[in-house]
C-alpha cells in the first residue's frame, strides 16, 4: 500500500537527516528564536550543514552538469557552489540511485516471470496468465531473501 511506503520513507528520511536537522537547531534555528542572530544569518547558517550533505551525496558529473549549463564558473570552495545548481544535481543522483535500487530489484523477479512463462508455454497452458504462478513465487523470493532488509539497507548505505 501507498500509504506504507510513504510512511517508511517519511522515517527514513528523518533518520538520514536527523544529524543535520540537530546541526540546524542548535546553529541555526535555536540563536534565531533566543534572538541571539538575524533571519538572514540564521538562514545562512542553516544552509551551510543542508549544502554539506548534499555534497558528500552528489555525483560530481551530476554537478558538474548544472554547473555548465547554468554557465556558472567553477567554484573555489564548497561554499561557492550555488544552491540553484547544487539542489537539481542532488536530485538528480538521489533518483539515479533509485533507479539502480529498483532495476537490481526488478531483475529477479523478471527471470522468475520468464521461467514460469517459458514452463507454461512448454506445458501448453498459454490461456493461464503468467503472473496468476509467479506472483506467489516473488513473494516468497522477497520474504525468503529477506527483501526490506535488503531494500532499506541498501538505500541506508547510499547516504555515507
Amino acid at each position: 500500500p501507498n500509504q506504507v511506503m510513504i510512511g517508511l520513507a517519511l522515517f527514513l528520511t528523518l533518520f538520514i537527516m536527523m544529524p543535520v536537522w540537530e546541526k540546524v537547531q542548535t546553529e541555526a534555528l535555536n540563536p534565531f528564536l533566543e534572538n541571539q542572530v538575524t533571519q538572514e544569518v540564521a538562514m545562512q547558517r542553516a544552509i551551510d550543514p543542508i549544502r554539506e550533505f548534499m555534497l558528500k551525496q552528489v555525483r560530481e558529473k551530476d554537478l558538474g552538469l548544472f554547473m555548465s549549463m547554468g554557465k556558472i564558473p567553477d567554484p573555489q570552495s564548497a561554499k561557492d557552489v550555488p544552491l540553484h545548481a547544487l539542489v537539481p544535481a542532488f536530485v538528480t543522483s538521489e533518483l539515479r540511485t533509485a533507479f539502480q535500487i529498483g532495476f537490481l530489484i526488478y531483475v529477479p523477479f523478471l527471470v522468475i516471470d520468464m521461467i514460469v512463462a517459458s514452463t507454461l508455454m512448454s506445458m501448453g497452458m498459454m490461456m493461464l496468465p503468467p503472473i496468476m504462478i509467479s506472483l506467489p513465487f516473488k513473494l516468497v523470493l522477497f520474504v525468503l531473501a529477506d527483501g526490506w532488509l535488503l531494500v532499506v539497507g541498501s538505500l541506508m548505505n547510499s547516504f555515507q
